[in-house]
This record gives C-alpha cells, sequence and structure tokens, in this order.
C-alpha cells in the first residue's frame, strides 16, 4: 500500500488529500510514522523525528496522531479483498503482503502485469487506496520491485533483468540488510547488491556472521526458494509510548504500565489467546533500555493479575534514572487459559500506595498531551449531534474547532465551538469511514 497511514487519513478526511500529511507522535520527542507523497517531496519519511519533519515540510504540514485501530480495520478490508483473487497471502505487516497465485507459475511478463493491474484496480474500487505492487522470480526480487514501483505503480522483473538490476542497486535494497550491516560492507568499499554477490562466502562468513550472512549472500545472487505461506501465529502482544516528558516517579511509571499494559490487554483479547509472562521496557533518557519479565505459574487474559505483575517489575526513577519509553508485552501465549488459586496474591503489588493519585499519560502509540486533563487533542475523531462526524483541527482558549466530513462526503465545513459543547462527544474513529 502506497503512504499507508496518511493516505487512509486522506481517505477519511477529503480536506487533507492534496496536502502534506505526517503521522505520529505530536510532542518534542515524536517519530513520524507515515508521511504523504505530498510530504516526501520535501524530504520527510517514516521514522525521521517529527520535529524534523515539520521543519522539512514548513507551515503547510497537517501533522497528526495514528489511528491504529483504523489502519487495522482498513488494512483487513484491504487483504480481504485480495484473498478473492489470491487465497494465500503472507502479510509482513499492516500493509505489505506476499502472494503467490497459482495462474502465473509459467507466465511471462505481460501477463503477470495484467495481474497485478487488476488487483491494483480491485483495491481502488473496493476501498479507495492507491496499492504498488512488484513481481519476480522470489520474495527478495518482489520487494525490491515493490519499492520501484511506487508511487501507484507496478513493476515486474524478470528473470533475464534480474541480474543487471542488481548489479546497481544500493546494498541497503536486499532484505536484511541494515545500518550496521551496510556500514561494514561499505568499509571494504561493497556499496552494490552486485558487489556482495560477488564477494566470496568466506569473506561475507567474516563480516557478517556464519548465520545470517550466507543466506543474504544467496539472496544478493538472486536465489530464493522460500514458499509464500501465512504467516504463524504473533510470539507476544505489547505496546508501548514514548513520553514527551520524562517520568521521574513510581507514580507516573505505575500509570504508564497501567494504560500500556491495558491497550495490550485489547490486542490479546482480540487475538483469542491468554499470557504466561509479562515483560516490562523501560528506555532511559540516555537511550540505554532495561527489560524485565516474570512468569505466572498459569496463562490468564485477567487484566489486573497481568498489570499487578507487570509494575512488580518496574524499578524506581530514583534509582534508575528518568525513564522516556514504557512498553508492557504479552507472551508464553496459549490458547488455553486457567484460573488462578489465589488471585489476590497475583494481584497484590509490591509498592504501597499513596495518597497522590497517578499522573495522566496518552494511549500508548501517541505523545502526551500538551494540556493534561484537555477534553480535546487535535487529530481527534468526534460526533455532533447536530453536524455529524467530524475531527478536531484545534482546539485551545476555551473553544475546539471541527472539520465535519467522512470519506464519502468531500471536503466538509468547519465550525467553532465553546470547548463545553454538549452536543459534542467522542466518536469511534471507524464512523469516517463512511
Amino acid at each position: 500500500m502506497d503512504a499507508f497511514f496518511a493516505s487512509v487519513e486522506q481517505l477519511t478526511r477529503p480536506t487533507l488529500r492534496g496536502r502534506p500529511v505526517l503521522v505520529g507522535g505530536l510532542g518534542g520527542r515524536g517519530v513520524v510514522a507515515g508521511a504523504s507523497y505530498e510530504a516526501r517531496a520535501f524530504g520527510a519519511g517514516s521514522a525521521m523525528p517529527m520535529h524534523q519533519a515539520r521543519r522539512l515540510v514548513g507551515p503547510g504540514a497537517v501533522v497528526l496522531p495514528p489511528r491504529g485501530a483504523l489502519y487495522s480495520a482498513v488494512s483487513k478490508s484491504v487483504f480481504d479483498v485480495l484473498r478473492t483473487r489470491v487465497p494465500v497471502l503472507e502479510m509482513l505487516s499492516l500493509d505489505e503482503a506476499f502472494g503467490e497465485p497459482p495462474e502465473l507459475v509459467g507466465a511471462d511478463a505481460d501477463a503477470v502485469r495484467d495481474h497485478a493491474e487488476g488487483l491494483r484496480s480491485l483495491i481502488r474500487a473496493e476501498t479507495g487506496l492507491v496499492a504498488s505492487i512488484g513481481a519476480g522470480s522470489g520474495k527478495q526480487v518482489a520487494k525490491i520491485a515493490s519499492g520501484l514501483a511506487k508511487p501507484d505503480g507496478v513493476r515486474v522483473v524478470t528473470v533475464d533483468e534480474q541480474a543487471e538490476l542488481f548489479e546497481a542497486l544500493p546494498v541497503r535494497k536486499l532484505w536484511g540488510i541494515g545500518p550496521v550491516a551496510e556500514s561494514k560492507l561499505r568499509r571494504l568499499g561493497i556499496e552494490t547488491i552486485g558487489q556482495f554477490a560477488a564477494t566470496s562466502e568466506s569473506e561475507v562468513v567474516t563480516l557478517l556472521g556464519g548465520t545470517v550472512g550466507p543466506g543474504l549472500h544467496r539472496l544478493a545472487k538472486g536465489f530464493d526458494d522460500r514458499p509464500v505461506a501465512e504467516r504463524a501465529d504473533a510470539k507476544q502482544i505489547s505496546a508501548e509510548t514514548t513520553f514527551a516528558e520524562d517520568l521521574v516517579t513510581m507514580d507516573q511509571l505505575r500509570a504508564a504500565v497501567e494504560q500500556c499494559g491495558g491497550h495490550a490487554h485489547r490486542r490479546l483479547e482480540k487475538d483469542g489467546r491468554a499470557a504466561r509472562t509479562v515483560v516490562v521496557k523501560l528506555k532511559k533518557s540516555d537511550m540505554t533500555i532495561v527489560t524485565r519479565s516474570a512468569t505466572l505459574p498459569y496463562a490468564t487474559t485477567d487484566l489486573q493479575t497481568l498489570i499487578a505483575t507487570a509494575r512488580r517489575q518496574l524499578i524506581d526513577p530514583r534509582e534508575l534514572g528518568a525513564v522516556r519509553l514504557v512498553g508492557v508485552s504479552y507472551g508464553g501465549l496459549t490458547a488455553t487459559a486457567q484460573g488462578s488459586l489465589f488471585p489476590d496474591l497475583d494481584q497484590g503489588d509490591d509498592f504501597a500506595a499513596d495518597d497522590t493519585p497517578p499522573a495522566a499519560v496518552p494511549e500508548p502509540g501517541r505523545s502526551a498531551p500538551a494540556q493534561p486533563g484537555a477534553r480535546w487533542r487535535p487529530g481527534q475523531d468526534v460526533h455532533h449531534d447536530e453536524h455529524g462526524h467530524g475531527w478536531v483541527q484545534g482546539c485551545g482558549h476555551g473553544v475546539v474547532t471541527v472539520r465535519f466530513e467522512t470519506r464519502s462526503t468531500g471536503p466538509g465545513p468547519a465550525r467553532t465551538f465553546p470547548e463545553d459543547e454538549p452536543a459534542l462527544r467522542i466518536a469511534d474513529p471507524a464512523d469516517s469511514l463512511r
């Protein structure tokens, strides 16, 4: 899918179509999760610090918090549509998958291209979104081709074209080569996939290790016989949040664990399995990471037990240092849950409660709000009794401005209300698909 997160925002909020949209954390430490092609034209991109992306795009940038539940729903729609033509899909993420249609075995490039264009047209007609498709002799070539096809295109790499294409492509384009491996290869003057393929296997093993190196070397030479198969169930389910300001008290950590743990628990319930292991991840302000885990004597879906177990893994910031990121993961997943014989003990907290209420923290995946306790925040989905569904464009100084529109309305009107407007309430983001 092309610029998936930003494209979903532009689909459901028509005013944003054609504008540079950045999706991600809104705080000072926010990171870009998705950028529209209008924003990419300025040099902005995913994984970039949000402050850098905003500076590149300039005052015209539209910055929105991610709506994860909406992206998941749209992703399901996209792949449900695809499965009517390609029954087996190996999903890599919400917006990317491998397919191997049986009818294309032995087909020529023109037939493959026609099939891919048919899939793109189907996705566009059913979901309103744009996909780019790459095709080749194996997963590696297909993945590279899909990148070359963007935006809004198809790229078929034949076996005859493959060697020439690989010869000139940067080695980082090889699936599995990250920044560390790229740096090691560049120090030896290996900058293209072709140069990497020409390197002796013994040297590759010395550079990248005997486990990973030979496999990457085979891929660079064009050998890729990995089958397309549905992905196995996730081994763990997690949620984490980076905070605009460091957490420096146990109360703040407890509240953060409750929020992250609750968000991960909702995913756990959707997954339909129970968890036995609870892992807490704490990233300090100096970027070092501390993880602690505990394993229960049984698998459970009980929220209070899981949260209490997570809290017992916390370290007081007065000892650990200030914390900028908190994550909670549930592992040891199984389809069978067992009740506890001693629920009071399992849910007990090692830390004595004091009279100070926990500090407010944002939903996982979002930066902390600039005004804790504020009713509205930019990007929020809302519903007005008279005007219908909309989203918050701005708020503050006692007022809130809402743009009323959904996928089917076209650009809608903006109206400003007092922040305590009784007819205005928080809405389900899925309603913006109507």
